[in-house]
């Protein structure tokens, strides 16, 4: 009740309503601005101390009550008059509570709208054309559609308050703004259309049975597409006149199209009362309305006074006007029509009345061609086939063809208007109680007009009559007309100012529609439309309205425009069905109607009736109005305001969600179904904004497999401290990933540290079996600061975290060079370097790329290596073989690694690396600690260079102290970098760095490196400038001899393969490489990081990829 209190207020077009997708829910009894003193002064007495501080947001139970005892559900337009009211400082008027009952509220208003036009002018048509059966058919289905419709609409409408906004406001509430916003626009050009069929109706009954002289484009004389083309025109004219002075009545004051209503109303009773009345009247004294029929052609009544070919005037026989129509003169002897010579005339009483029998046969259908005779069933005719037609303007003839379906979709809508009741739900005194009841009796009340109609109709009207349109036959009287007591001008008057009277109902209500659609903000082109006048009144809106009703207006055929109509009418009552039948079948707490006899199986029975009628009527019709719908349903999701209105949608989303969860614990995916659903874990700087956006961009790039997308990022702290940190990143990351178009989630851990939040997430992260099953992570920069340190525990923590999981993981390496969404490589290469089998990672990947627009012009290289008892050749072909399987378009290179032995440069960067990572870890003891034991490794170090000093080759020094000491007496670089570690970072930078720092601004390990890097040849063959007896040189460094013999193998590994791949792949626009295995013990942690540094070392854009224990590629289908 609460949120229906809050959406009424949304929905009637409120301050917060203006398309804020963001905006906060008002409600009539929250109040959250009292300061601390006004609360307990508010309180005080109330024994509620206790609860003081949740008065913002839990009101005591008397206020709640209070407002909803005062609470008054507003017409629209009255709010914006009040506020309009107060802007002028006018005193405060009291809103008088709607006092509408059920009768004056609801079932009249239903009742004139669904008793109208199409009762008026077409119903007998329709009864002569179909036949009584196949009418009483289609009433009965119309009817069915329309009474399922109203069940469905009374259990919505008792489900809860109903502001004003009727039919749009329960669908827009129950089935979501996606589906609101489209079936709104749907019902609102139905009854935009209708009231242009209302007009054309009003302007038929004018032209035709009132006032035939004042029609502009004359039609006597005329035949065929003449006279049909002069017709239109003329409704065309004067149609665009009415709608004009009908506006002008709306926009000048609606409050006298509402006083006139009652009129209208008195109308249609009194018309309906007079055919009633007419029909006992003919079962005793049947009134004389004689038709002519030639042969069996019925005869237009137009031209001659005598339904007979001669007639006997004294002793002589004279021939009558109706000879002089056929014939060439009036003599006996005259050359006359073929037809008319080999035919009798013969007059028929066009009403014989009740008891006459005359409905065995009206029982079946007598569908006729477009221009074709409408002839009597029952008496014979002579007709040549090979004679030409001629004199055919003196039948009546057929102006459309006829058929089941086009009676379906021009009677139907004469069933529309059940919405009367709910669009006034705001004027209701118990809208809850009144719309069940003065809705079902509306339609049960007009059902049985109907179905009565078509019954009495068959049995007291002949079927030429009956069929005659226009009244051709009957001195073009209206065919309902002849029927009525105690004259025909009841029925021409009282449907001339019924359809008067809807028109105007139908321009009064389809602006105030729109401007509650508009007012909603759910379609931001039509926000222009929710303004008005002062007092509330949609002058833009009227003005669209009238528009688009003179588009029917043009069309000018009543006919033509019945159906379209019905479309929208059939498309609304669908959507109120399948609305009710989700609402029910979902079983939502929220969804307890007062109105207790509905059933889902109704309402998907009547959604299915709608349906079909919607096809039966006119397929391509129905085609256009679904198609109108799905573009504004995809217009509302992609560019509408996001609302949250608790609707059916919403839930059907939640059930289908949590099916397909459990279906997916099932088993784990195929491998035909695998693709990879990506944590990103993300870091934040201190304002709670990303510090590598270009995570996203690659995630993006990657999504080609549209799988899971999870941002996660952590928030040290506690909860309750730091929460309103966690939303600010939360909403940074949602901003981001807007930005950089990446469907998924964020989510944000607060935990004491880092460490811990990351592997919260790497644990909880996703649901079910809707995990993610790869983990993406950034290498981090400047690790081998001191202070960055913490880093680089956590990055070797998140790899043996994933592979404990059987997580897959991908490591961008410097993720700033990765190219954003925007830009496009336009040639290139992805090289793959399959040093180990990761179960197919390195060949789906860069698949995945190339489907984004970014990488779709590289190209893909696989590079593989073999070693020394391999047959490459056969190598190569087997891998060619394998990426045809996978159906991968890709070249192949096999690259031969020679074994060769460790160089010095090996050796020194495993004793540096050694060195810095044993300072690292003196770094946490205490000072005195720390220089005693830099000292005592000083010592062991210039002990071994005094003892052993080689002969053949003199100690490389550094650029340096090469640059100032010239050939004097050199330090020995450990002691260099030993002695200065105590006050500077070790940072050694990559030996293939293009540009070499400052001797000041290096610290002591790049000196060390640059030692053996001042030449470019030295960079790819750094045992080039030993000579021969480089192993006796070995033997000369006893410190090298108490290396770690693993290490050494590893970094001689790294830098052999990091020279392989910079030599092949240095100008590839990104390469992926298997990543090597975390270490098993804290002890080579930082080890671990260097062999990592020295593989990627000389390359631009490196993806280090490290697979989940299983396969994501398979050569099967």
């Amino acid at each position: 009740m609460l949120n229906n209190l809050t959406e009424c207020e949304e929905g009637d077009g409120g301050p917060n309503s203006q398309g804020d997708a963001a905006s906060k829910e008002s409600s009539p009894f929250i109040n959250s601005s009292t300061s601390d003193v006004e609360k307990s002064q508010q309180y005080d007495g109330k024994n509620m101390a206790l609860f003081e501080e949740e008065m913002d947001t839990s009101p005591m139970v008397s206020s709640l009550l209070s407002s909803l005892a005062n609470y008054s559900n507003l017409i629209q337009g009255s709010k914006e008059h009040e506020e309009a009211e107060n802007n002028e400082e006018a005193p405060k008027k009291t809103v008088q509570a709607p006092r509408m009952g059920t009768v004056m509220g609801v079932y009249l208003p239903c009742l004139q709208n669904i008793l109208g036009v199409i009762l008026f002018l077409r119903m007998t048509w329709l009864v002569g054309a179909g036949g009584v059966l196949g009418t009483f058919l289609i009433v009965f289905i119309c009817c069915s559609t329309t009474m399922l419709t109203a069940i469905s609409m009374s259990a919505i409408a008792t489900n809860g308050v109903v502001p004003a906004g009727g039919s749009y406001y329960m669908i827009s509430r129950s089935l979501g703004p996606e589906f609101g916003g489209a079936v709104g626009i749907c019902f609102y050009l139905g009854t935009t259309f209708a009231g242009a069929m209302y007009i054309l109706g009003c302007i038929e009954i004018l032209l035709i049975y009132i006032v035939p002289v004042a029609a502009i484009f004359k039609m006597e004389g005329l035949e065929g597409a003449e006279a049909e083309a002069a017709l239109l025109n003329n409704m065309r004219v004067y149609g665009t006149i009415v709608l004009s002075f009908m506006c002008i009545v709306v926009f000048v004051g609606v409050k006298y199209v509402n006083k006139l209503a009652l009129v209208f109303l008195a109308c249609v009773v009194l018309s309906i009362l007079a055919v009633y009345a007419g029909v006992i009247k003919t079962s005793f004294d049947p009134p004389d309305f004689p038709v002519c029929v030639l042969g069996n052609r019925t005869l237009t009544s137009k031209g001659f006074d005598i339904c007979a070919k001669i007639i006997e005037r004294g002793n002589a026989t004279v021939t009558t006007k109706l000879w002089r129509l056929f014939c060439d003169s009036e003599f006996l002897n005259a050359t006359c029509d073929e037809y008319f010579t080999n035919n009798n005339v013969t007059q028929i009483q066009g009403i014989p009345g009740v008891t006459s029998g005359i409905l065995a046969e009206n029982l079946f259908s007598t569908f006729t061609e477009k221009n074709s005779f409408l002839e009597k069933r029952g008496i014979s005719s002579v007709v040549d086939p090979d004679a030409p037609i001629t004199n055919s303007n003196q039948y009546v003839l057929a102006d459309i063809t006829s058929f089941f379906t086009l009676l379906v979709g021009i009677y139907f809508p004469s069933v529309t208007g059940i919405m009367a009741g709910s669009n006034r739900s705001g004027d209701l005194q118990d809208a809850q109680k009144s719309i069940p009841v003065g809705t079902i009796m509306a339609i049960a009340t007009t059902s049985f007009i109907y179905m009565s109609s078509v019954i009495l109709f068959g049995a007291c009207v002949d079927g030429v009559v009956l069929r005659d349109k226009f009244g051709e036959g009957v001195n073009g009287n209206l065919v309902i007309g002849t029927l009525a007591w105690p004259s025909p001008w009841v029925i021409v008057f009282g449907s001339f100012f019924s359809t008067c009277g809807a028109g105007l109902q139908s321009l009064t209500g389809a602006p105030r529609l729109l401007q509650a659609i508009a007012r909603d903000g759910i379609i931001p082109f039509l926000r222009v439309f929710g303004h008005g006048k002062a007092n509330g009144e949609p002058t833009w809106a009227l003005l669209l309205t009238g528009c688009i009703c003179e588009i029917g207006i043009l069309i000018a055929s009543l006919d033509a425009v019945a159906p379209i109509l019905s479309m929208f009418f059939l498309m609304c009552y669908m959507f109120v069905n399948l609305a009710c039948a989700l609402q029910t079948l979902l079983r939502t707490p929220n969804w307890r109607p007062r109105f207790k006899f509905y059933h889902w199986a109704l309402s998907l029975l009547g959604m299915s009736l709608c349906l079909t009628l919607m096809f039966l009527c006119s397929w391509y019709y129905a085609i256009v109005a679904m198609v109108i719908a799905s573009c504004i349903y995809k217009y509302i999701e992609f560019c509408g305001a996001e609302k949250e209105w608790g609707d059916g949608i919403r839930g059907i989303s939640l059930s289908a969600a949590r099916y397909a969860l459990m279906r997916l614990e099932e088993a784990p995916p195929h491998t035909k179904n695998w693709r990879p659903q990506i944590l990103v874990l993300t870091s934040l700087d201190g304002e709670q904004n990303l510090e590598q956006p270009r995570l996203l961009s690659l995630t993006s790039q990657l999504k080609a497999g549209k799988g899971l997308t999870i941002v996660g990022a952590c928030v040290e702290g506690t909860f309750l401290k730091n929460q309103p940190e966690a939303q600010k990143a939360d909403q940074s990351l949602r901003k981001l990933m807007e930005v950089e178009k990446l469907k998924g989630f964020s989510q944000v851990v607060i935990s004491s540290n880092l460490r811990d939040a990351t592997s919260h997430l790497i644990q909880a992260g996703g649901l079910g079996g809707l995990r993610h099953n790869a983990v993406l992570v950034s290498f981090p920069k400047n690790w081998k600061q001191v202070d960055e340190h913490h880093r680089c525990r956590n990055f070797i923590e998140v790899v043996r975290e994933t592979t404990a999981a059987s997580l897959a993981l991908l490591v961008p390496k410097n993720i700033s060079a990765y190219p954003s969404n925007g830009e496009r490589f336009t040639e290139g290469h992805i090289d793959v370097w399959w040093i180990v089998h990761d179960g197919g990672m390195l060949m789906l990947l860069p698949f995945l790329l190339r489907q984004h627009k970014v990488w779709r012009k590289c190209k893909m290289r696989i590079f593989t290596v073999a070693q020394m008892d391999d047959n490459s050749i056969q190598m190569k072909k087997d891998l060619m073989t394998f990426l045809y399987h996978l159906r991968l378009d890709a070249e192949v290179e096999v690259v031969e690694m020679q074994d060769s032995d460790i160089s010095a440069y090996t050796y020194e960067k495993t004793l540096v690396m050694e060195q810095r990572s044993h300072l690292i870890k003196e770094m946490h003891l205490t000072k005195n600690e720390r220089e005693r034991e830099i000292q005592s490794i000083t010592d062991v170090s210039r002990g071994s260079i005094r003892r052993k000093n080689p002969s053949n080759l003199h100690p490389q020094r550094s650029i340096t102290e090469e640059s100032v000491a010239g050939g004097g007496e050199e330090k020995p670089e450990e002691e260099v970098q030993l002695i200065q570690g105590k006050k500077a970072t070790p940072t050694p930078t990559s030996p293939t760095s293009p540009a070499s720092p400052t001797p000041a601004a290096m610290s002591p390990g790049e000196e060390v490196q640059m030692t053996w890097t001042d030449e470019t040849e030295t960079i790819n063959n750094p045992a080039a400038v030993y000579p021969e007896g480089v192993k006796d040189m070995f033997n000369m460094k006893p410190e090298w001899e108490n290396l770690n013999q693993s290490n050494v193998r590893r970094m001689h590994h790294a830098q052999k393969l990091n020279e392989v791949i910079v030599k092949k792949s240095q100008e590839a626009k990104l390469v992926l490489l298997n990543m090597p295995g975390p270490p098993r013990n804290c002890t080579g942690e930082e080890t671990y990081m260097e062999f990592l540094e020295v593989l990627t070392e000389g390359l631009n854009r490196v993806l280090l990829v490290r697979g989940g224990g299983r396969e994501v590629i398979t050569i099967y289908s």
